[in-house]
């Protein structure tokens, strides 16, 4: 699992997030934003004005899958998970490379997109579980970005799961937490069952 920090966060915040979430077989990858921010401006600032750090950032996730791969480690086994700003590059990360993932995970969040004009993504995330959960009040991100992102990964073939949740800040609940628990056992036990069909003598 590949864990986004939030904006003035730190791999640190993602970390103790993941012991929250089963242990055996899973490696929890957080990599540390310059100056804890991966991009200056809010989401729906036009990308040009999150440039060079935006691509600096995707770049960061490429390399670290990159990583993962040659560990052995399939996209189709590999989560992504942010939290807030985090949220927003998983999430748009995953409509700008799309691919089956084993889950991708927007906490607090939606897909970044400019706010002079709509997106178009192209691609097909395969069947890709794919949850963004939310409050409807939060002061950093619309509502209405999230129901938008919830239709284009639709359009992008995911599996998409979106929640907003009366009334609650700028947080992580215990709905979303199980949600997560629940993906992260599922993704240990289909990439265990397909080691061992592997392995199996034919």
């Amino acid at each position: 699992m590949v864990m986004l920090h939030g904006r003035g966060g730190s791999a640190a915040d993602m970390l103790a997030l993941a012991k929250a979430l089963p242990q055996t077989d899973v490696a929890f990858l957080a990599p540390q934003a310059p100056n804890h921010t991966w991009y200056p401006n809010r989401f729906i600032m036009p990308i040009a004005s999150n440039e060079p750090w935006f691509s600096a950032s995707m770049a960061t996730i490429d390399a670290l899958l990159a990583q993962i791969g040659a560990a052995g480690i399939s996209d189709a086994h590999t989560l992504l998970l942010g939290f807030s700003q985090g949220a927003c590059l998983a999430l748009e990360y995953a409509a700008r490379r799309p691919k089956r993932y084993a889950g991708v995970i927007g906490l607090s969040g939606a897909l970044i997109e400019d706010g002079d004009q709509e997106r178009v993504y192209s691609g097909s995330l395969a069947g890709t579980p794919v949850f963004i959960g939310c409050s409807d009040v939060d002061f950093h991100i619309p509502m209405a970005r999230v129901y938008r992102s919830e239709k284009i990964f639709k359009t992008l073939q995911a599996d998409i799961t979106a929640r907003l949740y009366p009334g609650m800040g700028h947080e992580i609940n215990q709905d979303e937490l199980t949600w997560v628990q629940h993906r992260v056992q599922s993704t240990i036990d289909t990439f265990l069952s397909a080691s061992a069909k592997s392995t199996r003598p034919s």
